[in-house]
């Protein structure tokens, strides 16, 4: 049998290799070089660090990760060592627009200001969510993505994304390359946008430079930081900062589900299994969409930062 070694806050799992594998399932920071060293399959989240110190002289041969970022996995060195890994692109890309929504809704009522328009960085499954409901609202919308060339695609410059009243980002992190995105709102970004601009980062932490954007005084929104969990208090209660949440925008029961149902095909078919996964909708997690819930995660933020992955832990889904 296989040995396959999960996330314990990865629901919808439990029992769904049974007939194949043997499965463990482990705090992030349980997931250790030892531990994984048997194990032929890992299934995680962005808290494990998937690289040479993980897992160099494991048998790990398959890494899913239940997220649609994976900046958090060596893909190089998985490459070199014949390992396969997968995300979840989409999983949660509903989620993220609702989280956005919401705070455009929240950062009308606070400040009575009407949102006319809104730069989009980043098209992809969110981004293209976002755009929808954007224009569902009557907002103005420009679209920046150097990797979109397909024909109709209205792709802006940042010197023209940097005019709208609002703009959020929804790009994967990115170090290098051709179209680097690390630090892509920038002081140079930040100045060429009005006073009154609304930053919003619901992507990845380090796309925005928090710094600059401190001195700089925009009115910001933050879901994703730089040096999670050890995140910038000065940003988190900044006048500036309108609201603030501990890396959860894509925390939903859909999005949930989404991504184990990803992570289980995947092992599937890696597996060389038939049929399509059963999941585990046993373990349903309860869903909370009430009135308000964005600003009590930003006073539950400020209340304890030290608790941000505690806080991440425990949130109740949407």
């Amino acid at each position: 049998m296989y040995r396959i070694v999960i996330d314990c806050h990865i629901p919808f799992l439990e029992g769904v290799f049974d007939t194949f594998a043997e499965t463990v399932r482990l705090e992030p920071e349980e997931i250790t070089a030892t531990v994984v060293r048997d194990a032929d399959v890992l299934i995680v989240r962005t808290r494990t660090r998937c690289d040479a110190s993980l897992l160099e002289g494991s048998r790990v041969r398959l890494i899913a990760t239940a997220t649609i970022g994976y900046d958090h996995i060596d893909t190089d060195y998985c490459r070199k060592h014949g390992i396969v890994w997968t995300a979840c692109p989409g999983c949660n890309a509903q989620a993220v627009c609702d989280y956005v929504e919401e705070a455009l809704r929240y950062c009308e009522d606070v400040t009575g200001r009407r949102l006319h328009s809104i730069g989009i960085v980043g098209v992809g499954h969110v981004g293209g969510k976002v755009e929808q409901m954007a224009l569902r609202r009557g907002m103005k919308v420009l679209t920046n993505d150097p990797f979109r060339t397909d024909k109709g695609f209205l792709h802006s410059s940042l010197a023209a994304i940097a005019e709208c009243d609002v703009v959020t980002f929804h790009t994967p992190l990115i170090c290098n390359g051709s179209y680097p995105t690390y630090r892509l709102c920038d002081a140079s970004f930040l100045s060429r946008c009005g006073k009154r601009t609304l930053i919003i980062n619901a992507a990845r932490g380090g796309i925005v430079d928090e710094e600059a954007l401190l001195e700089s005084g925009h009115p910001c929104v933050i879901d994703c930081w730089e040096n999670e969990p050890d995140i910038r208090t000065r940003l988190l209660y900044s006048e500036n900062t309108l609201l603030a949440s501990y890396h959860i925008a894509g925390y939903s029961v859909q999005g949930k589900r989404n991504a184990s149902m990803m992570c289980a095909e995947a092992v599937f078919r890696w597996a060389g299994m038939e049929g399509e996964p059963q999941l585990n909708d046993d373990s349903t997690p309860a869903g909370d969409s009430s009135q308000g819930w964005i600003k009590r995660v930003t006073d539950k933020l400020r209340a304890n930062p030290a608790e941000f992955e505690p806080l991440r832990k425990e949130y109740v889904l949407r």
